[in-house]
């Protein structure tokens, strides 16, 4: 005859259940609504959520893709993924690049493209690890796969931090400038993208020597490589 189990055991048992169904749910619910974000805007992100328990404000008024001039969104491609429209997610050589340069820096160097930006942003946390990057992965693979390039470009815009409770290029455009997105000039739209890195710590409206001259790189970038931007257009 089968003896029946301890309750302690039986409780172990069903939190061990309950555990293994919410981190079920909690891998899969990226995946699910990866899709959904083909036609719906995210109403939050992690970050914002982290932001917001460190006392951070949240500043956000989301705008479409035709609403960002293009030299906003090219100053953006310049900065932060040259390879936005050819890759598939990864820029391969950049990362290998990154990697050898870190074994030799101290500082370190990061090669992270727009897609996967996205999707560290819409679903996982800021700070970098081992971890975060295996889960960046798949997650970037099933954005690329799932959405056009153009939308994962708008939810990047919309979603990227650009201050302190500071979020998308709209707000960001009023927090900095005391404008509109759609009336940001060629060099403001540099500044911004210049401080995409660390928007806690610069300045696009008082840009420092370093923002500065990265801002007039980024500028003189994003027009000669305008051929490579051929996946958003007007």
């Amino acid at each position: 005859m089968r003896r029946k189990p301890s309750p302690q055991r039986s409780l172990i048992a069903t939190w061990l259940r309950r555990i293994g169904l919410t981190l079920a749910i909690l891998i899969a619910l990226p995946f699910l609504l990866t899709p959904l974000y083909s036609i719906l805007n995210p109403p939050l992100t992690p970050l914002m959520v982290i932001r917001l328990t460190q006392g951070h404000h949240w500043h956000q008024r989301w705008t479409p893709l035709n609403n960002i001039p293009l030299h906003a969104q090219r100053a953006v491609m310049a900065a932060e993924d040259n390879l936005f429209c050819q890759h598939e997610g990864f820029d391969w050589k950049a990362i290998s690049r990154a990697y050898q340069h870190n074994q030799r820096s101290k500082r370190t160097k990061g090669a992270s493209t727009i897609s996967q930006q996205t999707a560290k942003n819409l679903f996982l946390w800021p700070q970098s690890s081992w971890l975060r990057k295996g889960l960046e992965v798949p997650l970037t693979w099933w954005l690329e796969t799932t959405l056009s390039k153009p939308r994962i470009l708008e939810l990047y815009l919309n979603i990227a931090e650009w201050g302190p409770g500071v979020y998308g290029i709209e707000a960001a455009a009023k927090h900095h400038f005391n404008t509109r997105a759609k009336n940001l000039t060629p060099r403001q739209s540099a500044q911004l993208a210049a401080i995409l890195p660390s928007p806690l710590r610069w300045s696009a409206k008082r840009p420092g020597p370093y923002v500065a001259m990265r801002a007039g790189r980024i500028q003189t970038r994003s027009y000669q490589l305008g051929p490579l931007f051929n996946c958003i257009k007007k």
